[in-house]
Formats: structure tokens, C-alpha cells, sequence
């Protein structure tokens, strides 16, 4: 978490380039929303990598199986706990938006709306980006294994489908293929446009990977 907080404040407030907010001029926090979620990549598959990899590895797997609380509960308790981790996260970054009301020209210049909307489009990610963390998490007892899947399966879903409608790789029938990965939905609801087609994406996706992971877990039980 502290590496992301730094990350993000030194491309934000220090570094030269396209994402440094004073640079740009504006009293806007959309660099912020273009640079978090290149470091949920790492940071997030970072968090869960343990989630079901330790467990296999230190043979504490079969434990868990058998206590009393049900196999939907333990991953969806896994992923929460993750989920939580990274709204901590975060948190922090609201002095950002404090920074930038305060500095906007006159002070308050900030679209309070469409920055909400950006946040719950992050949100929305980091959950997405946890689900899979968890899911990868449950297939193997490395953590380094887990997180690499990780990091593969989020960067394939959020930048693959974009990459591929951009450079028209099937021609005319690439048009449209760019809706199928995380980045559309994301970019457009980091403008602050909440649309109902963008969360059931997302909640969709959340609801693949949790089950994935629940059907992989409980094949482990009927094993055991």
C-alpha cells in the first residue's frame, strides 16, 4: 500500500510527464484514474497471491475443508478480505482530491460528481482485479506462480481486447471486440459516466472468477 501511495504521488505531484496534475494545468484528477489502474496490476495479485497458495503449500487446505463454514464462504471471505485491503488503499488517496479542490482556480474547481463516478469505476476494478487474484491464487501453492498468473490474466483482460480492436487484427469484424475487456468499461466510467451496462460488466466478471475459484476449492473437498 505504501508503495502505491508513493508511486502515485510522485507521478502526480513530481515527475515530469502526462500524468503530473500541476504540469497539466487542470484541477482534475482524471491522471490519477489513468495511473491507478496499471498499478493494481501489480499491487492487488501482490495481495492475493496468498490467499489459497499458502494454504497449500503449509497443507492447511484440508483444515480449512473441514470446518463448519461452507465452501462459498471461505473464498468469498478470502476475496472480501483482499477486497478490503485494497480500499484501504485507497483511502489515503483522498487527500488528493482534497489537494485539488484546494488548488483549482477559485478553489473548489473540481467536478465532485464525475470524480465519484471515477472512484466507484475504481472500485469496481480493484474488485475485479481481487476476484482473479483469488482465483489464480486457488490453483496453485507457489505465491510467485500466483501472482505472475495474476498479473497475466488482469493486463490480458484489461489491455488485450483494446489492443486488439485498435490494430483491427480480424479486419472489419475486430469493430466492437474492445467492449469485451475491462479497459472500455473502466475508461468510460472514469469519466464519471455510471452506466448500468459498465457495473453489470464488471459484477459479471466478479461473479465468473469467485465462482471459478468456488468450483475449484470444492473440487479439492470432494477429493479429500
Amino acid at each position: 500500500m505504501g508503495i502505491f501511495l508513493t508511486l502515485c504521488s510522485l507521478f502526480l505531484f513530481v515527475f515530469d510527464g502526462s500524468y503530473n496534475i500541476l504540469d497539466n494545468g487542470f484541477a482534475d484528477l482524471k491522471p490519477f484514474f489513468d495511473l491507478a489502474p496499471w498499478i493494481f496490476i501489480f499491487l492487488i495479485p501482490a495481495i492475493t497471491m496468498k490467499s489459497f497458495a499458502e494454504e497449500n503449500k503449509q497443507g492447511t487446505m484440508e483444515l480449512l475443508l473441514t470446518k463448519p463454514i461452507g465452501t462459498w464462504n471461505l473464498v468469498f471471505g478470502k476475496f472480501l478480505g483482499a477486497f478490503t485491503v485494497s480500499i484501504i488503499a485507497l483511502l489515503p488517496s483522498i487527500f488528493y482530491v482534497i489537494t485539488i479542490y484546494k488548488l483549482g482556480d477559485p478553489a473548489g474547481n473540481l467536478d465532485i460528481g464525475a470524480t465519484l463516478g471515477s472512484y466507484l469505476g475504481l472500485l469496481l476494478l480493484a474488485a475485479t482485479y481481487t476476484s482473479i487474484g483469488v482465483f489464480s491464487s486457488a490453483f496453485t501453492s507457489n505465491q510467485i506462480t500466483a501472482f505472475i498468473v495474476a498479473v497475466f490474466l488482469c493486463f490480458l483482460l484489461f489491455f488485450a481486447f483494446e489492443g486488439v480492436g485498435d490494430f483491427k487484427v480480424f479486419g472489419d469484424s475486430t469493430y466492437g471486440i474492445e467492449h469485451l475487456g475491462i479497459s472500455n468499461h473502466y475508461k468510460s466510467m472514469s469519466r464519471g459516466v455510471i452506466d448500468t451496462r459498465d457495473m453489470i460488466y464488471f459484477i459479471s466478471l466478479i461473479i465468473l472468477f469467485i465462482s471459478l475459484s468456488y468450483f475449484k476449492i470444492n473440487s479439492n473437498k470432494t477429493k479429500a
